[in-house]
């Protein structure tokens, strides 16, 4: 894609930062109108059901592997391009923080791209949860909590100081994504059917997959036509929230992408919000549901810092480009998740909303 009009009318990092509003904006309006959550789908499959949360779920992962794999067969972007592909990925961290953070998104009713998003609708508690996850992700990734991230990172890595494409490792033919997208995306339509999920919550969890691919190219696209060196990236929450974070502490701070992506998600779901009246204020029902919640909050800031992304950007954005360390962590995450619910929410006959 050209981008190079724009580029003479538009500051390098002026434009990553109005990509990165653009695709937060996409993010939080989808991500908001059809309640995507990967905390939601995990403890209905650890409760033993294929529900209308599992149906977005895997709605929303199909059409980004779907739209992403697309765009690389077009030349529309390159996979092995992207940041998460050009550095030393961790198996150790996806396992490890894979696992705490599947815990910590039970604790804390969300993970912490739905924090962002129901803190836009007046959630107080999501509003607490995710300033602690910013915090805890930023001590992981250059404070107190970084020694021992790097070295429980540093436990087991992939070779050659790349991560590794499972598609190219495996020796799958070219268009093997692409027909894997679409094929867990006739199993996401199959169990929306069941569970008559509305064809509006469907287009919209497609949307948070479109903003997964949307973020890929058009970061793509301003690496191959910029001066300065680009990151190529998408939607994730854990770097991004620290690096939001510290905007805000920084006398002279960088615009990129990433600073434009946790308004634009906040700003999306809260005009989704809005225009469905579903704007008001929410608290926390007591001090052990806080607790809890913080608690989950320091799990899935140290965890997704140490897995190399959160249950998006590791979860749908790695996935989509078939990082082998993001698809384990992925993994690790579910696996996190359902072993929390089974030990502490359903013993207490918790809700599984």
């Amino acid at each position: 894609m050209d981008i190079v009009w724009l580029l003479d009318r538009i500051e390098e990092s002026h434009l990553a930062l109005l990509f990165g509003l653009l695709t937060g904006m996409v993010f939080g309006v989808a991500a908001q109108r059809s309640s995507f959550c990967l905390r939601a789908a995990t403890v209905e499959f650890a409760r033993g059901r294929l529900g209308p949360r599992m149906s977005v779920w895997l709605l929303t992962f199909s059409t980004a592997v779907i739209w992403v794999q697309g765009a690389r067969l077009l030349g529309l972007f390159r996979p092995e391009d992207a940041r998460m592909m050009a550095v030393t990925g961790s198996w150790s961290g996806a396992v490890i923080g894979g696992l705490m953070f599947g815990a910590g998104m039970v604790l804390a009713r969300g993970c912490s791209g739905r924090l962002l998003v129901l803190a836009a609708t007046g959630n107080l508690r999501s509003v607490v949860s995710g300033l602690i996850f910013a915090v805890v992700a930023q001590m992981a990734l250059h404070g107190w909590l970084a020694p021992l991230r790097q070295r429980l990172a540093g436990l087991w890595v992939t070779p050659g100081g790349r991560n590794v494409d499972l598609i190219a490792a495996l020796s799958l033919p070219e268009g093997t994504g692409l027909a894997l997208g679409l094929v867990i995306a006739v199993l996401a339509l199959w169990l929306a059917a069941r569970n008559a999920l509305g064809w509006s919550r469907l287009v919209f969890a497609s949307g948070v997959g479109f903003a997964v691919a949307l973020g890929w190219v058009l970061t793509f696209s301003l690496s191959q036509a910029a001066f300065e060196p680009v990151s190529v990236t998408s939607a994730t929450f854990s770097g991004p929230s620290a690096n939001m974070l510290m905007f805000f502490l920084t006398e002279n701070p960088a615009l990129d992408f990433d600073i434009g992506l946790i308004p634009g998600v906040f700003l999306g779901a809260l005009l989704s919000a809005a225009l469905k009246g579903e704007l008001h204020f929410q608290g926390f029902d007591g001090e052990s549901q806080m607790r809890r919640s913080m608690f989950g909050a320091v799990l899935m800031g140290f965890g997704a810092m140490l897995a190399g992304g959160c249950a998006i950007g590791a979860g749908v954005t790695g996935g989509s480009i078939f990082a082998a360390t993001a698809w384990l962590a992925l993994l690790c995450m579910w696996i996190g998740a359902a072993i929390t619910d089974v030990v502490v929410d359903q013993p207490r006959g918790r809700v599984a909303a």
